[in-house]
């Protein structure tokens, strides 16, 4: 299973880098208020904060998606399946999975026309003056991972469809 080893290690760089820049939005969004609350005192905010956490959140959101798939963290209604027979929620976790594969390739499809457009474009934030694009291309790193661990997913469903003991080893950890 070196495989799932990679995709689970893949997963977990992209979601702990998410964290880190949210980390860092979070500091910087209230440095920025301290700044505006303390202007008496010489503070500022800080120049293009609201773009920084734009770009930042903008990276953060795709970077989390490939985590919480792989530990089944979207939203399910277990209080609808936990009565059901074991296959027919194995069927159930397969649709799933290739629901969200396919909301991942869309997503990253259309993403990907938004990053070539403002790459054309050269567009820029109005204060800071960065360009746009960058901000696409960070969360392109997370939209592609998520495709990844999507199809991966995907595939541990379908083997665990005609192989009850395969879907052991894709059970969420269980936080007590």
């Amino acid at each position: 299973m070196l495989l799932g080893v990679w995709i689970e290690r893949l997963a977990r760089v992209v979601a702990v880098l998410g964290g880190l820049v949210l980390v860092v939005v979070a500091i910087m969004t209230v440095t920025s208020i301290t700044g505006r609350v303390l202007l008496f005192a010489g503070l500022k905010p800080i120049p293009g904060d609201f773009e920084l956490v734009e770009a930042g959140t903008a990276f953060v959101v795709c970077a989390f998606l490939p985590w919480a798939q792989l530990k089944r963290g979207h939203a399910t209604v277990a209080i609808f399946t936990d009565f059901l027979p074991a296959a027919v929620n194995r069927a159930l976790d397969l649709i799933a999975d290739a629901l969200l594969l396919g909301a991942a390739m869309v997503m990253t499809w259309r993403h990907f026309y938004g990053l070539l457009d403002k790459l054309a474009y050269n567009e820029t934030t109005f204060i800071l003056r960065f360009p746009i694009w960058w901000s696409y291309a960070a969360a392109m790193v997370g939209l592609v991972t998520w495709i990844i661990v999507a199809v991966y997913c995907t595939a541990n469903s379908a083997v665990a469809l005609g192989n009850p003991d395969a879907a052991k080893s894709r059970e969420p950890e269980v936080v007590h």
